[in-house]
């Protein structure tokens, strides 16, 4: 495994390696960031496309909401959390490799009006749960 960047500590984690940029009590009602974590675009090698839902679309925390494609797989996108669609970034759709190379910060994937939190756990509980 390679050396992985930082755990964010106020980020929320699923169990599928996806993450929000926020605390999980205060999600509801507050448009978040989320992206995948360095644990995941390790396995996945070195991203060349990524599928996102398109704004205004509607994502369900725990359901699939797009694909992230690498040189060795095709892995489903889970949200973590429900609501809308407000933005994605073009930045991470035009140079996916930025999932790589900056997971936490300019490889986010969509913003979402948050409405319900899926299954997540903070950055410890993440930590502990992938031996990092």
């Amino acid at each position: 495994m390679a050396q992985l960047p930082p755990l964010p500590e106020n980020f929320t984690y699923s169990a599928e390696h996806e993450w929000v940029d926020g605390p999980a009590d205060g999600l509801v009602g507050q448009t978040v960031k989320v992206g995948i974590t360095a644990v995941a675009s390790d396995a996945l090698g070195e991203v060349v496309y990524v599928d996102l839902p398109g704004v205004g679309d509607s994502v369900t925390a725990g359901e699939t909401c797009g694909e992230v494609e690498s040189t060795k797989s095709v892995s489903d996108l889970y949200s973590p959390v429900s609501g809308e669609v407000v933005e994605v970034n073009e930045l991470a759709t035009a140079n996916p490799g930025l999932l790589n190379s900056d997971p936490y910060g300019e490889g986010w994937l969509v913003k979402v009006n948050v409405t319900e939190v899926g299954e997540v756990m903070d950055a410890a509980a993440y930590a502990e749960a992938n031996s990092l």
